[in-house]
């Protein structure tokens, strides 16, 4: 392990491998990624892989249209000898209130603003896509075919492989004991296999952050928050894109190789760090999706697993430095929609710690908006 480096990145999940590939094609040479237990192995390991533009605001969509079109080129522009599969099959967003149905509207408009091809669809057209759908529930849809889900293992590993490629140094089975900090600047990581001075570190440990940046002395208003996933026995093709309800609380796909995989959300997830995994998220989880996809209520769960949300206050991510403490930066906060903005996290990022020209406008999403009461709402969330 370096005892030197320009830049220390704390995570090495998507955000982590993510913002050391583009630092490294800016052209910074000395960059160590640490993480803990193994690539991927953390909230991008346990997510459920989907990806869409599909959003209720403008900065949201255009930054999630840069993702969407960054994984649509992935394999030729990391140079991947895999692949990172992605699957363009569409998002069909369904709603059951009169509300939910007119925000639908609202954001088709900003979408199409953006140049993204969503629409508005009568419940017949929802069941012409998804013919298992129980529109008796529902009053309409949107869609957006561009939308889909990759693997994120492979992703994540293209990013890594592309970085190391260029010189990053990747330290897997290390964990950050401390953040030396003098004179208000970040001098040194402290890990259990020796020490890194750096002038620089990027937080991007998910669901541990808040520790991260406790050890530099600063204190952010993140929390981790379980939330679970279960997966079906696999069964021959039946359903091309994922099917996501905001009131209905569920997103379901189906696998390329069969199996359904499904999640939902619940405010009383505890907060403490586990990773287990819970009876009651079986059985909401089985009765939403009885009633609202019916044949697959008929599959045999295989299995069900957890990860953890790195929540802020308005579940939405932030891109910064410190006003506290120089060299030390934070992309976090991501409040589960970290993968799907993987690609244009590393841009941000990226840019802000060169002190580049910004190519993407994240001002929004700066820390210091939660001191003013500035917090920026996203309607379409789960």
């Amino acid at each position: 392990m370096r005892t030197n480096a320009d830049i220390v990145i704390i995570g090495g999940g998507i955000t982590g491998c993510s913002i050391a590939y583009n630092l490294a094609k800016k052209g910074v040479t000395n960059i160590v990624v640490l993480e803990k237990r193994y690539i991927c192995s953390g909230s991008t390991g346990c997510c459920g892989a989907g990806v869409r533009m599909q959003w209720g605001t403008e900065m949201n969509c255009r930054m999630s249209k840069f993702s969407t079109e960054f994984y649509e080129h992935a394999n030729d522009i990391l140079e991947y000898d895999g692949d990172v599969e992605f699957k363009q099959k569409g998002y069909l967003l369904i709603a059951d209130t009169e509300r939910e149905i007119a925000q639908f509207k609202k954001n088709v408009e900003v979408q199409h603003a953006c140049g993204i091809p969503s629409r508005m669809l009568t419940l017949a057209e929802a069941k012409e896509i998804v013919p298992h759908l129980n529109t008796d529930i529902l009053l309409g849809a949107a869609f957006c075919e561009k939308d889909g889900f990759l693997n994120p293992f492979k992703t994540t590993d293209a990013f890594h492989r592309a970085a190391r490629r260029m010189g990053v140094e990747f330290n897997t089975f290390t964990t950050v004991t401390g953040i030396t900090v003098e004179n208000g600047r970040v001098r040194a990581v402290v890990t259990d296999k020796g020490t890194i001075n750096t002038p620089v570190v990027v937080n991007c440990a998910g669901g541990f952050s808040h520790d991260i940046a406790q050890m530099a002395g600063i204190d952010i208003p993140v929390y981790r928050e379980r939330h679970q996933i279960l997966v079906t026995e696999p069964v021959e093709p039946m359903q091309d894109p994922m099917v996501m309800a905001f009131g209905l609380n569920l997103y379901v796909q189906q696998s390329p190789h069969g199996s359904f995989i499904m999640g939902r959300g619940d405010a009383n997830e505890p907060r403490d760090g586990r990773c287990t995994s819970s009876w009651r998220f079986l059985e909401e989880m089985a009765k939403t999706v009885d009633n609202v996809l019916p044949a697959i209520g008929k599959l045999r769960v295989v299995r069900q697993w957890a990860g953890l949300y790195n929540m802020t206050p308005d579940r939405q991510p932030v891109y910064d430095k410190s006003e506290q403490v120089e060299g030390f930066y934070m992309a976090i906060g991501f409040s589960g929609h970290g993968f799907m903005f993987g690609p244009v996290t590393g841009v941000v990022m990226a840019d802000m710690i060169t002190g580049s020209e910004p190519r993407i406008d994240a001002s929004g999403l700066r820390l210091s908006r939660f001191a003013e009461g500035k917090l920026f709402v996203e309607p379409s969330v789960v």
